[in-house]
């Protein structure tokens, strides 16, 4: 092999070394942008997620508003019924006593 043609050899080389290393660099940067964007769409969905908790605070909060509101309306439910049993026994322990004394009879 001449002169030449290593010197011919070699700049082949390094101009193929160059286009290598430029396909490289290209390929790096594109990663680096698709890197970029990705960071942008987990920063973006941040914000999402901060929505979806306040959302979800929402959800819970209407809910417990719902349970305590059906709690009182169950209480008072309670209390209504309470107060009726109560006047029915007194009615009926009246009866009773009626019967017994012969109240009721005269």
């Amino acid at each position: 092999m001449s002169a030449e043609e290593m010197t011919s050899s070699v700049e082949t080389i390094e101009l193929e070394a160059e286009r290598i290393l430029e396909e490289a660099r290209s390929s790096a940067n594109e990663i680096l942008l698709k890197a970029n964007e990705e960071v942008n769409k987990i920063l973006a969905s941040e914000l999402s997620l901060g929505e979806v908790k306040a959302e979800c605070q929402q959800i819970i909060d209407r809910a417990r508003g719902e349970a305590d509101k059906n709690a009182k309306d169950s209480r008072q439910k309670a209390t209504g019924i309470k107060a009726a049993i109560g006047n029915k026994v007194d009615k009926i322990t009246e009866r009773i006593v009626n019967n017994i004394t012969g109240a009721d009879l005269g």
